[in-house]
């Protein structure tokens, strides 16, 4: 990380993010730009800026200090903060979901169809005889967009809620019920994210497991919506949020905890002394370990997702008769803490890399006694 350039960094990140340059991208300069009056009103306050820092210039446009610029960084809990995290979000689930495509591919057959498809090498042969190796990423775009989309909101607003409950419950219950913070920050996170996903996996999972429905979203959406409806696209929302809420609060809780584990008791130096390859192999290691909890916790209600979604009118009650609830709790579960764990841990160690790339601290670390905490804000 340290041998990428200052001006290297600029050029990768999104220029919504940074920029503080008299061209830089600002909020008032897009909506304006046909403005004549703006235009004089903005190059006067440029030739000010010059002589002094000029807080209408702070208060009016969207800018922050570009990484080539010594000692500017992003300030946390700003929107660029949570527009930065938010960003990671899509990079984290998008890219890592879209990878593991195959991997779901068969884990979603080996349920729906368990005497055709008996086992993962068994499942890969037979999507390879049927489909091609053209198959094995068959639903890769709805995949990479509605994992986008819940990425976002995933660590967007867990950022947010975190900050927001931990401000609600002030530093000394934060450091008594930090875990609960976390619990609720990522339960409320998730709700909103799982809005974004369910018409993506809906068409998805139809996609993967029904060879001839469609080749893709692009004629795979219309022709789902025309056969059960736009409200058929959520039909799976309760399931989903069974599925993924558990996950989620999983994933963060325990991710925060195990990390601050590791630096409270595994590292001898304090974190921010600890170089940046060492809290991105920590922040991957705790999220892997995170990653197998959250496969254990989740997999029932992953399993009804798949049943509800590729039957149409099917209810949970068929799908716990159909699959009872030993194979409700254990189908494909093997499959699914080696996919979710080596996932999660990728997700985590994206998410972090990120972060560091924009010069943000990686998550998580011990947090601070509610003495210490309450005497650092007493001096803020």
């Amino acid at each position: 990380m340290a041998s990428i350039s200052d001006s290297s960094k600029q050029s990768l990140l999104p220029n919504f993010l940074y920029s503080s340059s008299p061209n830089s991208f600002s909020l008032d300069r897009l909506l304006n730009a046909n403005n004549p009056a703006f235009a004089a009103s903005h190059s006067t306050q440029l030739d000010a800026s010059a002589a002094s820092s000029s807080p209408l210039i702070k208060t009016r446009t969207f800018i922050i200090a570009s990484p080539n610029e010594p000692g500017k960084k992003i300030e946390m809990y700003s929107p660029q903060f949570y527009a930065a995290c938010t960003f990671g979000g899509i990079l984290s689930c998008g890219l890592t979901h879209t990878a593991v495509t195959p991997l779901d591919l068969v884990k979603c057959n080996m349920r729906i169809d368990p005497a055709k498809y008996k086992s993962i090498s068994s499942g890969f042969g037979v999507l390879l005889k049927e489909q091609g190796i053209r198959g094995f990423f068959r639903g890769w775009v709805p995949t990479l967009l509605g994992y986008s989309a819940q990425g976002a909101c995933k660590f967007g607003f867990y950022e947010f809620f975190k900050k927001y409950y931990s401000d609600l419950a002030g530093p000394e219950y934060f450091a008594k019920y930090k875990t609960l913070i976390y619990l609720a920050g990522a339960a409320s996170a998730e709700v909103i994210a799982d809005v974004a996903l369910c018409p993506f996996e809906a068409v998805k999972v139809r996609v993967q497991t029904q060879p001839g429905f469609a080749r893709g979203l692009s004629d795979g959406l219309p022709k789902f919506v025309k056969s059960e409806g736009v409200l058929g696209l959520y039909k799976g929302i309760v399931p989903l949020w069974g599925r993924q809420i558990p996950y989620t609060m999983m994933k963060f809780a325990s991710f925060e905890t195990i990390v601050e584990m590791i630096y409270k008791y595994g590292i001898p130096t304090p974190k921010d002394q600890c170089s940046k390859s060492l809290q991105l192999g920590i922040s991957f290691a705790g999220g892997y370990v995170a990653g197998v909890f959250c496969a254990i916790v989740s997999h029932p209600a992953d399993n009804l997702v798949s049943f509800l979604n590729n039957a149409k009118g099917a209810t949970v009650g068929d799908a716990v008769k159909k699959l009872g609830l030993w194979g409700l709790f254990t189908r494909g579960l093997p499959l699914r803490i080696v996919m979710i764990g080596t996932l999660t841990g990728a997700q985590w160690g994206i998410y972090d890399a990120f972060k560091v790339f924009a010069g943000l601290p990686t998550t998580g670390g011990v947090a601070p006694s509610a003495a210490t905490a309450t005497a650092q804000l007493s001096k803020a």
